[in-house]
Formats: C-alpha cells, sequence, structure tokens
C-alpha cells in the first residue's frame, strides 16, 4: 500500500492522480473513495480529469466511461477495462493497495 493523500485534500465529488507504479486517479464518491488506472483504455487521456455521475467516469476526451466499482467499460469507444485498487482510509490518511483486482 502506499500514501495517495489526506482524505481532507480529496472531498465528495473530487478525484486525485496519483503518479504509482502506474498512473492511478483516486475519485471520491459521496463519501465512498475508488481507485482505477488513470489513463483510458480507448486513448491515452487522464481519467482523473473525467466527469463522475452515478459511480462512473466519463473520459473527457472521447466520453468513454467506466463503472469505478468495477473499472468495466459502459460507455464506447473504449471496449477494454481499466484495473481497479483496493483503497482504505487510516487516520485521515488515503491508501491504495498496489496490487490490482481481477476485474470480475
Amino acid at each position: 500500500m502506499f500514501e495517495a493523500c489526506q482524505m481532507s485534500d480529496l472531498p465528495p465529488g473530487e478525484s486525485v492522480r496519483i503518479e504509482a507504479h502506474v498512473p492511478i486517479a483516486v475519485f471520491n464518491v459521496e463519501g465512498d473513495l475508488y481507485a482505477i488506472d488513470d489513463t483510458c483504455t480507448h486513448q491515452d487521456a487522464s481519467l482523473s480529469e473525467g466527469w463522475v455521475e452515478d459511480c462512473r467516469v466519463e473520459c473527457p476526451l472521447h466520453a468513454a466511461a467506466f463503472d469505478l466499482r468495477t473499472g468495466l467499460p459502459c460507455g464506447l469507444p473504449a471496449k477494454r477495462p481499466v484495473r481497479t485498487y483496493p483503497v482504505q482510509v487510516a487516520e485521515g490518511m488515503v491508501y491504495v493497495e498496489t496490487e490490482a483486482q481481477e476485474v470480475a
């Protein structure tokens, strides 16, 4: 696990890009935290700069959408999922597991 950010730096509706083994985006959706690969699988765009609605993020480049819970694409043009990562909060710090979860 690695430190991503302070919880106070990630208010609801916001996201942060973390430089790790691969860039990871961490999202706060109404108090629930999700971490996924930051790079869209359709084209190299930062998902942390996308729009979040109903636990989905829409890529700012071509509007591909991904479910933040599973990483699965839920809108074209993306066809491949992004990896998801477990997130924990301890003493006000957000931690992200470096091992990606398998896509179901």
